[in-house]
């Protein structure tokens, strides 16, 4: 099987691939440029896997004009920076041990080797420089089925690097045909290495759980962590059920990931998740207004388009509703209206604190009004 595909066919690439392929070290595409190229999907990178070592890979790159960075030289990665873009090129490799965590690593002699490392069989796909699919490990029919499965025994990879748990559910999300199912013996393995999970830096989860929360429906697999007993351990306190009625709600058009994360509950969200002090402010000013009655126009105005949005779409599948009439055309008239009263009104009669009692409590008027009244009446 052949495939074509324009980063394939970038000079910079094709130089480097003929330059060590030519030199006898078989030199592949590998990956989720791969993956996404078979499904169809826009790639951001491009890496590649190598039976050279990475003096040899480096050597070959400076013959050729290119600059090379050895990035993750102790796992045998170097960068090369071609004129199109930087290629990551990593030796071959199998695992001669692991703690759940991290691997020890040896540099192997043939692809089989390496693919038989890698979490999924969608993931241990290989293009050669004139387009040939390599498929060591019968990733090919899983692609066509839309199926993530775990290389080998899934409970060996799962011991390997607990991540691979969240990374099951994160793939399954994006890529996985959710209307299949999941595998009953994958899930199991998942739910007895639990454990492992606790395991985890707080960092590496708050980085799965943001691009799974940013799939298009992560409803299902939200659902089946949930399930499983994997949401509990990643965040205590949160559920799934709300998701789905969102994602309906969303239209197509998904909301950021905290707009998700903000139906989901849970305990200290913003530790556990290793939220910046921005995505945390506005998780906080999305559940704050969950519960509040201000119309959308009041919402525009408050807390300016975007967030006004993420509010009233979860507001809404949070009370099982459908979206207000013309929600959109009235954010918008909140995000461009200015209040009628300023403090100036109400001076010189009012100073300090009744004046600034005096200002908020016109101001509530006017939002409580939909942003209606003049200053006549508020004043």
């Amino acid at each position: 099987m052949k495939i074509a595909a324009d980063w394939l066919n970038e000079s910079g690439l094709q130089r480097l691939m003929a330059a060590l392929n030519g030199a006898g070290f078989q030199t592949l595409a590998v990956g989720g440029c791969v993956r996404n190229a078979l499904m169809g999907r826009a790639i951001s990178d491009v890496d590649l896997a190598t039976a050279a070592v990475p003096k040899t890979v480096t050597n070959a790159a400076v013959s050729l004009g290119f600059r090379a960075i050895p990035t993750g030289i102790d796992h045998g990665t170097i960068t090369v920076v071609t004129p199109q873009r930087a290629y990551e090129i990593t030796t071959f490799r199998r695992d001669i041990s692991t703690d759940g965590r991290h691997a020890v690593v040896q540099f192997a002699d043939d692809v089989a080797q390496d693919a038989a490392r890698r979490d999924f069989t969608i993931n241990a796909l290989y293009i050669a420089a004139d387009g040939t699919v390599i498929d060591p490990l019968g990733g090919l029919p899983d692609i066509a089925a839309r199926r993530v499965r775990f290389v080998g025994d899934a409970r060996a990879r799962i011991r390997e690097d607990y991540l691979r748990i969240l990374r099951f559910f994160r793939f399954s999300a994006i890529y996985g045909d959710a209307s299949a199912g999941f595998d009953a013996e994958t899930l199991a393995a998942c739910a007895d290495h639990l454990d492992g999970v606790d395991t985890l830096s707080r960092e590496r989860v708050g980085q799965e759980m943001r691009k799974l929360l940013a799939a298009a429906d992560p409803a299902p697999a939200l659902a089946v962590m949930a399930q499983t007993g994997v949401l509990a351990r990643v965040l205590a306190g949160a559920e799934a059920r709300f998701i789905a009625p969102l994602v309906h709600l969303e239209d197509g058009h998904p909301r950021g990931f905290i707009a998700r994360l903000s139906l989901m509950g849970g305990h200290d969200v913003g530790a556990g998740l290793r939220l910046s002090r921005a995505e945390t402010a506005m998780l906080d000013t999305i559940r704050g207004e969950l519960g509040s009655n201000l119309t959308a126009a009041a919402l525009g105005w408050r807390h300016g388009l975007e967030l006004a949005t993420d509010i009233i779409v979860a507001r809404a599948a949070l009370m099982g509703q459908g979206l207000p009439q013309n929600w959109h055309v009235e954010i918008q008239r909140g995000a461009g209206a200015t209040c009628p009263v300023t403090a100036a009104d109400f001076m010189p009669r009012l100073s300090g604190p009744d004046l600034g009692r005096a200002l908020r409590a016109a101001t509530q008027r006017w939002l409580a009004s939909d942003l209606r009244a003049g200053k006549q009446d508020l004043v």
